[in-house]
């Protein structure tokens, strides 16, 4: 082989030290799947020795494809997300590309407008809790890959959480303790992810015999579910379903702010397990395993860039309860108490 020269080593140069054409070369750094190992190492060795590394534009040109996806969030500061995009990052970086994040802050318009910007720089989407209507969706589908996290729609490839599962196990455990009034504390009314789980939660009650109330929280946020709390002392619930583990945390903070004790005076679970463990008391949740959602959603959008699939599969990830110590049986509060405890705050 050669020995590296001073200057930028060029393709050409690589080609002559591997002893191959150019558009091997190319074709070992953009669609290696067409040679065999045995080529692909002796290019790769070369163009270590001449410390060549493909350049991207070009590369981009010659294939269309910039090698580059977009992964868009509703909110990347709720826990639930960090570890979907760790996970989906980690999953593309082995498949060879690079990812752009999106923030759209819980706006659709936000979400619509982040999908047409980043159009051009990217080959395809990934669409977590997407709070677009879904005409939009379809219309950025038509134009681009696009693969959905935690919202089902016909027709588009989608990873889902099988909410229903780790819902129905919650409001079971709930009644085997003795609760017989249960609240569910919502998440945004736009988020599919809150939707499916409210219905789960009315269902598995109906069929238990229980009580649920729904309480709106609105917002995904710890302070929703402190405003939430205040309203749960009013009533003679005795346990609570929060939508994800963020706002089960403002509750036990606000409940707690009120002389409250978890889980003597008020049972709460969550929704997630991304924060459960590290709260106080241990949170009693669901399951749901992001990081699989991101790891999954990235290998149906590679599939579809690499290999050209036209079908549109739906991944359904199981949700699975885990008890810890937020949930008791219930104690008898009589809601004249709680109607003091507020009045006192």
């Amino acid at each position: 082989m050669t020995k590296p020269n001073t200057g930028t080593p060029t393709i050409t140069e690589v080609a002559l030290a591997a002893g191959v054409s150019r558009a091997t070369v190319s074709r070992t750094f953009s669609r290696p799947e067409l040679l065999t190992s045995e080529t692909i190492e002796r290019v790769r060795a070369a163009a270590a020795q001449l410390g060549y590394v493909p350049n991207p534009v070009a590369r981009a040109l010659s294939t269309g494809r910039a090698h580059n996806i977009a992964l868009i969030v509703p909110d990347i500061a709720n826990p639930f997300f960090p570890p979907l995009i760790r996970a989906a990052q980690a999953r593309a970086d082995e498949a060879s590309y690079a990812v752009f994040l999106g923030d759209s802050d819980e706006k659709p318009e936000r979400e619509d407008v982040l999908l047409t910007k980043i159009a051009a720089q990217v080959d395809g989407f990934i669409l977590a809790s997407p709070r677009l209507d879904e005409h939009r969706i379809r219309a950025h589908a038509a134009r681009r890959p696009l693969i959905l996290i935690n919202r089902d729609l016909e027709g588009l490839p989608r990873a889902l959480m099988d909410v229903d599962v780790g819902i129905t196990q919650a409001i079971t455990h709930l009644a085997e303790l003795g609760h017989r009034r249960i609240a569910y504390v919502s998440g945004p009314p736009a988020s599919w992810a809150n939707q499916q789980r409210q219905k789960a939660a009315v269902k598995a009650a109906k069929r238990l015999g229980l009580t649920l109330m729904g309480i709106a929280a609105l917002h995904p946020t710890y302070q929703s579910g402190q405003k939430a709390a205040t309203k749960l002392l009013n009533t003679d619930i005795t346990a609570t379903i929060a939508f994800d583990d963020l706002v089960a945390q403002g509750v036990m903070a606000g409940l707690a702010d009120r002389g409250l004790q978890i889980p003597r005076d008020m049972s709460v679970v969550g929704f997630d397990d991304v924060l459960a463990a590290r709260t106080y008391p241990p949170l009693t949740t669901v399951a749901a395993h992001c990081a699989e959602l991101g790891v999954r959603a990235v290998e149906l959008l590679v599939e579809i860039l690499e290999n050209g699939r036209n079908e549109a599969p739906r991944i359904v990830i199981p949700t699975k309860l885990v008890v810890r110590a937020t949930t008791s049986k219930p104690a008898k509060l009589p809601s004249a108490r709680r109607k003091s405890l507020t009045a006192a705050s």
